[in-house]
């Protein structure tokens, strides 16, 4: 069990490391992937989502804002609200990240002999199972 952890845990270390071409925090990252996943949200239904205090969501947001990733619009139904949500260069910054994840993982997998590629693959599938099992 230990070991599959820290393997896990070490790929995503090399992954977050590896891929990060515009040098974000993994907060910021998490918080563009949520936006890119369920759209515009508020600070507070960003800060539930991603399990921390709406401080640090909103400091996380502001830095976001302020590099042109995320904007601010008003909420439909409450005045009281803003929704943020991504810009283009923040949609084309979580599209950069895509693409230097799999050019990373390729790579990567070439140095592998076709068995392990194999192997790798069906561990993948298992590891997505136990992911989304709750």
């Amino acid at each position: 069990m230990t070991e599959l952890s820290l393997a896990v845990g070490l790929l995503l270390r090399r992954l977050r490391a590896e891929t990060n071409p515009d040098g974000l925090s993994w907060s910021q990252t998490a918080a563009l992937a949520r936006l890119e996943k369920s759209g515009p949200m508020t600070t507070a239904d960003l800060a539930r989502a991603e399990a921390v205090k709406p401080q640090s969501m909103g400091a996380t947001l502001a830095e976001l804002e302020r590099e042109g990733f995320v904007e601010r619009h008003r909420h439909p139904s409450d005045g009281r609200q803003v929704l943020f949500a991504l810009t283009a260069d923040g949609i084309e910054a979580r599209r950069k990240r895509g693409a230097a994840k799999q050019k990373w993982l390729m790579e990567a997998m070439t140095r592998l002999d076709p068995k392990e590629q194999e192997a790798l693959m069906e561990a993948a599938a298992l590891i997505k199972r136990l992911g989304e099992s709750g």
